[in-house]
C-alpha cells in the first residue's frame, strides 16, 4: 500500500445534493421543497400548530407555579470536602466557607449559600460554615471533632 494510493471506501462519502440547480439535477425548480404553500417558503414557524384545533397546550390546564422568592441553594457532600482536603484543595485548620469551596473548585458559584449533606465519610476535623446543613452532615462533622456554623433563621421566617 502506497499513502498516494489510500481511498475511502465507496459510500464512505456522500456529494452533497446541489439543489435549485436545474431540472437535470433532480432538485431543480421547487428544490425538494414540494408545491407551493407556506411551508415551501423561508421562515416557516408553525411548531405547535394543530390544523385550526384547539392546540394541546391551550387544552391542558395550567399547573403548579414558581415561586419568585425561593432559595437556590448549593449542594456540597461531606465526601466531597474530604476528597478536596486529601487533595490539599482545602485547608482542614481555616475555616471552610462558600468562597473556599469555590475556590478549591467543589462549587462554580455560590448563589443563595451552600448547603452540606451527609453523603460520604469524613475523617478530618473541620469548622464549616455554611447557610444550611442536614443533621446527619452535622452529626458526621461533629463525630470528626470539628463543627458546623449555620446562621439562626430569623423568627418571622422559622414560622
Amino acid at each position: 500500500m502506497k499513502l498516494n494510493e489510500i481511498r475511502d471506501n465507496s459510500g464512505a462519502r456522500k456529494p452533497r445534493k446541489r439543489i435549485g440547480r436545474g431540472a437535470g439535477s433532480g432538485t431543480g425548480k421547487t428544490a425538494g421543497a414540494g408545491q407551493k404553500g407556506q411551508k415551501s417558503r423561508s421562515g416557516v414557524a408553525i411548531k405547535g400548530f394543530e390544523g385550526g384545533q384547539m392546540p394541546i397546550y391551550r387544552r391542558l390546564p395550567k399547573r403548579g407555579f414558581n415561586n419568585i422568592f425561593r432559595k437556590d441553594y448549593r449542594t456540597v457532600n461531606i465526601g466531597r470536602v474530604q476528597q478536596a482536603i486529601d487533595a490539599k484543595k482545602l485547608d482542614a485548620d481555616q475555616t471552610v466557607d462558600a468562597a473556599a469551596l469555590v475556590a478549591a473548585g467543589l462549587i462554580k458559584s455560590a448563589r443563595d449559600g451552600v448547603r452540606l449533606l451527609a453523603k460520604g465519610e469524613l475523617s478530618a476535623k473541620i469548622t464549616v460554615e455554611v447557610a444550611g446543613a442536614s443533621k446527619a452532615a452535622i452529626e458526621a462533622v461533629e463525630k470528626a471533632g470539628g463543627k458546623v456554623i449555620v446562621p439562626e433563621k430569623p423568627a418571622a421566617e422559622a414560622a
